[in-house]
């Protein structure tokens, strides 16, 4: 895990304030990375979406935190699917909760990439 993983000070109103720096729409973060992520939606998400967090593997990212909009619902199967076969474990849960979370476990230094749509 990256040590200078941003935090997550803020989210709501379309995006997130990352390490004091508003993002608007949702975002996957990386390592100490983040990027704008094309998915606004749980619709929206596909195998695709997430190939960034594939590419870097089992080696980089533990599990991926999957923050899913403003009620949790289970992601698509193909996703599910690919993660599991790729090694990478998937938590998934409304993006407030998982905004919350991400900060608590980037502290202990889990190696994590978190997906969120913006709220």
């Amino acid at each position: 895990m990256a040590r200078n993983a941003p935090t997550i000070d803020a989210y709501g109103d379309g995006g997130f304030r990352l390490a004091g720096e508003r993002r608007e729409g949702s975002v996957l973060i990386l390592g100490d990375e983040a990027q704008p992520w094309p998915v606004a939606s749980l619709a929206d998400l596909t195998v695709e979406s997430l190939s960034p967090v594939l590419q870097a593997g089992r080696a980089e990212v533990e599990f991926l935190l999957l923050g899913v909009g403003v009620r949790n619902a289970q992601p698509p199967r193909e996703v599910r699917e690919v993660l599991r076969a790729a090694g990478i474990g998937l938590e998934f849960m409304d993006t407030p909760a998982a905004a919350r979370l991400y900060n608590v476990l980037t502290a202990e230094g889990r190696r994590l990439a978190a997906a969120l749509i913006a709220v």
